[in-house]
């Protein structure tokens, strides 16, 4: 099953184009918050790929509905607790997310908010993430994530984004 999982889009629909064209075969599409405006016209835009969507919401995200956390189960053994990462204390610490991840029954934990890239692989846990599909924070283009999970196992992948427009 092949994830792909951004962040902190901030506006820059573009960006969150261009990384949706490029995985047409992805399974699942997870946005960690800061974004939800572009998300919703990429669902408008792109519909056949907006069932594939789960969106999560931001500290920027004024006003959403959306969910701050999200449990997702892939297959037998795997799954995924998704936050942006705000309450969580993720600007200094990841013990409070891995926490809630463990208490979810969860291996994999992916959170935004810091805009820097991020993966590891902590107490059993799978941490990433992605950093900023739009302004990373950590000197590196912007990025996003990739997550490959199977029998065989679980891989994390930040990819960078050699050519960006910000509008």
């Amino acid at each position: 099953m092949r994830i792909i999982v951004l962040s902190d889009t901030h506006q820059y629909y573009r960006n969150f184009e261009t990384i949706v064209l490029r995985h047409p075969d992805a399974d699942m599409f997870i946005h960690l918050g800061d974004g939800e405006s572009e998300y919703q016209l990429l669902c408008r835009n792109m519909p056949e790929v907006a069932d594939k969507f789960r969106y999560i919401k931001g500290n920027c995200d004024y006003g959403s509905e959306a969910p701050l956390t999200q449990t997702i189960d892939l297959m037998p053994g795997h799954r995924v607790f998704a936050t942006h990462g705000h309450r969580y204390r993720v600007n200094s610490t990841l013990d409070y997310l891995e926490q809630a991840a463990l208490e979810e029954g969860c291996d994999i934990a992916l959170y935004g908010h810091t805009h820097v890239s991020q993966c590891t692989y902590e107490n059993g846990i799978y941490v990433m993430n992605p950093g900023s599909a739009s302004c990373p924070r950590d000197g590196n283009p912007p990025s996003y994530g990739i997550l490959d999970v199977s029998s065989a196992g679980v891989m994390t992948n930040v990819v960078f984004l050699e050519t960006t427009t910000r509008f």
